[in-house]
This record gives structure tokens, C-alpha cells and sequence, in this order.
């Protein structure tokens, strides 16, 4: 596949550059925290904290004054989720109707939030896609959830409940069966009634 060509980011632009994607030993990386240092006598630095698009682990990185990196050209469309198949999950674009398969090691923990027709944000890299968007926050109906027991009623009690497609949480007493309430996606946690 033939690269398109994607633009060099010079030092002042890695400065101002938390959330762009670069490429880095080939690979994509979002820029996450790029702190510039001067140190007497030396030439200034900028220390980043680069986290990989496919694996989500982070690195840092010290770019010099000299240096320029790759910006990424990553693609970036909506896609609605199918249904599982093996240990991949199947998204249509919803533009093209056109059908992609992404393994469970590039959803990570937001797999277990995907319920059958969700929007999300597939990223494409070269051909292939490295990461998966969802909203910050989603609403889910309670399908479980234990009554209050009469007492339980020291500051911060909670309880366990069942939100659709299975996922366990903690909430508190008041949440009952039926009731939709707001998670937050990047944690699993119990935000709000919605």
C-alpha cells in the first residue's frame, strides 16, 4: 500500500503538539504531555509522553531542537458495532456499509461496554485500524440491582449492579432495576442518573 503523504512536525510544533499522532520506529503515538526544558548552556529539549495507538502502552521520548517526526495520517470514521465473531468484533462503516473486523487486544476494556448497534470512532493507520473512540459517557439501563437494606445508610454505600450486556459495577442504594443511568467509559465507573 503507498503511503499518502503526511506532513513533518518541526520542534515548536511538537511543543504545541499534545494530542497530535505522530509516527514514531513507524508506529503511531498520540502525544500526551510535551514539557519544553532549557538547561543552562544547553540547547532546549522537549521530554514527551507518547502513548502507543495499537497497544496503549506509554514511552517517553526527548525530542532535540534538530529533530522532526512524521505526523500520522490516520482516518478517522464512524462505524456502527454488529455483532462478535471468535475473538473479533464486527463494525459496518456507516458511510459505506462496508464491513471491518477488530480483534479484542485493540478494543481493550471497552469491549465489555459495546452493545449491538453503538456508534463509535474507528482510526485507521495505513490500511489498518489501531483504536477504537467511544463516548466518555454512556447511558445503560440497570438490569439488576439488590434492594437497599434498611440501615445501609452511612455516607458513600454502594452496592452492586448489572447494566446492559452484563457489565458489574458499583452504584449507589438509591439505583434500582430499571432505571438508566450515565457510566463513565474510560473507568467503568457509576457517574449519574441519566
Amino acid at each position: 500500500m503507498r503511503r499518502k503523504y503526511t506532513a513533518m512536525l518541526l520542534f515548536n510544533d511538537i511543543r504545541k503538539g499534545k494530542g497530535k499522532i505522530i509516527v514514531l520506529d513507524g508506529e503511531p503515538y498520540i502525544i500526551v504531555s510535551a514539557e519544553f526544558l532549557r538547561k543552562q548552556q544547553r540547547r532546549p529539549v522537549i521530554n514527551t509522553i507518547l502513548k502507543h495507538l495499537k497497544t496503549d502502552q506509554t514511552r517517553e521520548h526527548t525530542f532535540q531542537q534538530s529533530d522532526r517526526v512524521e505526523e500520522a495520517n490516520i482516518d478517522r470514521s464512524p462505524h456502527q458495532y454488529l455483532y462478535m465473531q471468535g475473538d473479533a468484533y464486527v463494525f459496518m462503516n456507516v458511510a459505506t456499509y462496508e464491513q471491518i473486523e477488530i480483534s479484542a487486544d485493540i478494543l481493550g476494556d471497552l469491549a465489555r461496554f459495546l452493545l449491538e448497534g453503538e456508534e463509535v470512532q474507528i482510526m485507521v493507520f495505513e490500511g489498518n485500524p489501531v483504536s477504537v473512540d467511544m463516548p466518555i459517557k454512556i447511558d445503560r439501563t440497570v438490569i439488576d440491582a439488590p434492594s437497599a437494606v434498611r440501615g445501609d445508610t452511612s455516607s458513600n454505600v454502594t452496592k452492586e449492579i448489572i447494566v446492559e450486556g452484563g457489565v458489574h459495577m458499583r452504584a449507589p442504594l438509591f439505583i434500582k432495576e430499571g432505571d438508566i443511568i450515565r457510566v463513565d467509559t474510560r473507568s467503568g465507573e457509576y457517574l449519574e442518573r441519566a
